[in-house]
């Protein structure tokens, strides 16, 4: 069977979880949060961390299972491998139908919002669309034309997104008061922690975080895999989280939590433009245009390969067409598929806009809970394997385990508090039900490889 080069590095997979993670989230997600803990920064430090742990510990099972198996697929993999093929369908389905596709979309369209600001665009919904279809394309082209080249603009496109976060966090932390916004919270943001109205500042969270585990999906194109991924999955989370609070403390010490919810997403233009001037401010906006692509080509970097991924298993209608390699050994087909299924979550994106059928949300909402909670088996598989032997110590056994599967409920917990949840449910089960019908047929002709 063909085999996929192993093109990518240490740097370059560390780079990749940073740099799909480290997106818009935080940058305009950040008036979320304070409005859902009321104002109170203390109270939203404490769900960075906590909501961090999720991929922490979540990241540290992985390393488990990544080190058992180079195979392709990522966490459809670890199904296959731990839990059973049938239900690495299923779980495939689901990731192929809705998860990847409706990050790819919205990440796309959020490009095509920051490039029309940064030029100056006033093009509204339709022309944010039009721009950010186009970079989506360009960005399907170049990602199955040279895994190599996409590989490069993840690692430069890392460098220039955290140079915003870090510029912001330093000049924030030097001439504002961050350990005052943390200890004198307003009465308003103490009144916050009286109920539980602020647990719904998990979602926004959730999303800034989300992202980590599409880098499975290329573990087996990464030299030394079984050593590298273990390495990337622990050290990129830790990095995050540390951008994430330096970022966040700084811009709430400067101009103040209530400033910050007050100007929504203009607050990083704010204080771009007072601690250096209204060019830095366009600068500004540039990197965080970049950082935007750049979160997109990482999502877009993984979505090609899943239905290759699920070809390879016999796992979809169509599997000996998409298990097929170019001349450059890529899944082209695959990739041709996964643009299919994007551009129809396209289409449903637009109509969501235009009839306003979710509130204060968008479809990429629609996928993240479940995510998390689809974990928890492979969690599951991680203390299942240290019963039997195959890994020693309480921590990887006992510990990380239950922090992570803790850290996916609470991301579940905080989801639920959406009016639209049910519908999300509802949504999310179309592609586990058929997939795990599908797979009764396909599981006992899957190929092992």
């Amino acid at each position: 069977m063909e085999r996929q080069k192993r093109e990518y590095n240490l740097f370059t997979s560390i780079a990749m979880i940073v740099g799909i993670v480290i997106g818009s989230g935080i940058f305009f997600k950040s008036d979320d949060m304070l409005n859902y803990t009321g104002g109170n920064v203390g109270l939203a430090v404490i769900i960075f961390c906590i909501a961090s742990f999720t991929i922490v510990f979540g990241s540290l099972c992985f390393s488990k299972l990544a080190s058992k198996t180079d195979k392709p697929g990522g966490p459809i993999t670890y199904y296959n491998e731990f839990i059973g093929k049938r239900w690495a369908i299923m779980f495939g389905w689901f990731q192929v139908f809705i998860y990847y596709p409706t990050l790819a979309v919205i990440l796309s369209w959020v490009t095509g919002i920051y490039f029309c600001a940064l030029f100056g665009l006033d093009w509204g919904f339709n022309g944010y669309v039009a721009v950010g279809f186009v970079w989506f394309i360009i960005c399907f082209a170049y990602n199955t034309a040279s895994a190599k080249f996409g590989g490069k603009f993840q690692e430069t496109a890392l460098i220039i997104k955290l140079i915003p976060l870090f510029v912001i966090a330093i000049g924030g932390i030097i001439f504002g008061d961050p350990i005052g916004a943390v200890t004198n919270p307003s009465p308003q943001a103490i009144e916050a922690t009286k109920t539980l109205a602020w647990v719904a500042a998990i979602g926004p969270v959730a999303f800034s975080f989300d992202g980590w585990v599409i880098s499975m999906s290329v573990a087996h194109e990464v030299k030394n895999s079984t050593r590298n991924m273990p390495i990337a999955l622990v050290v990129a989370p830790i990095c995050v989280l540390i951008a994430y609070l330096l970022y966040f403390l700084g811009i709430c010490g400067y101009i103040g939590p209530e400033r910050v919810m007050e100007m929504g997403d203009a607050s990083v233009t704010l204080i771009a433009e007072s601690l250096l001037g209204p060019t830095f401010a366009i600068l500004i906006t540039a990197f965080v245009t970049i950082s935007v692509m750049g979160t997109a080509n990482g999502i877009i970097l993984g979505i090609i390969r899943l239905p290759y991924s699920l070809a390879l298993r016999n796992a979809i209608p169509g599997s000996s067409s998409l298990k097929k390699l170019n001349a450059n050994k890529m899944p082209f087909n695959s990739a041709i598929a996964a643009m299919v299924i994007s551009f129809v979550w396209w289409i449903i994106h637009y109509l969501q806009n235009e009839f306003q059928w979710l509130v204060n949300g968008d479809i990429s909402e629609i996928a993240i809970a479940m995510s998390y909670i689809l974990y928890v088996p492979l969690y599951y598989a991680v203390f299942k394997m240290w019963r039997q032997g195959e890994f020693k110590g309480l921590r990887y056994g006992i510990i990380y385990p239950i922090f992570a599967t803790i850290g996916s409920v609470f991301v579940l917990v905080g989801s639920m508090a959406n009016p639209q949840f049910k519908y999300f449910i509802i949504i999310n089960l179309i592609p586990l039900i058929l997939g795990f019908i599908y797979g009764k047929k396909a599981s006992d002709t899957v190929e092992n490889y």
